[in-house]
């Protein structure tokens, strides 16, 4: 499946032109590589590489859909593997209030 499909199916992106607009920018990667061409072949097992709304998501794709389906049928599609935020700097703060106490 052609990736920009397979962005817009997954509800990704909302439209497949603000996919083509990801894909081009040269910031996508599948499987390591850069890709910069929405026309890229998207295989079960895959990794996709992104930056989106301010933070670097990591997906492996799981199956490739045969339509743009409810949010849930889409995240079946995909697993999430990006690594969540660390709580290192809560922590720094109440020890820095700690120290001043």
């Amino acid at each position: 499946m052609r990736l920009d499909k397979y962005l817009w199916f997954v509800r990704i992106v909302k439209t497949r032109t603000l996919a083509q607009a990801l894909i081009a920018g040269g910031h996508l990667r599948l499987d390591g590589r850069t890709v910069d061409r929405a026309h890229a072949e998207v295989r079960i097992g895959g990794v996709l590489t992104f930056p989106l709304n301010g933070r670097v998501r990591v997906l492996r794709v799981e199956a490739i859909p045969t339509r743009r389906g409810p949010a849930p049928e889409a995240a079946a599609c995909y697993t999430d593997l990006t690594v969540a935020p660390s709580a290192a700097p809560a922590t720094a703060n109440v020890s820095q209030q700690a120290a001043d106490d």
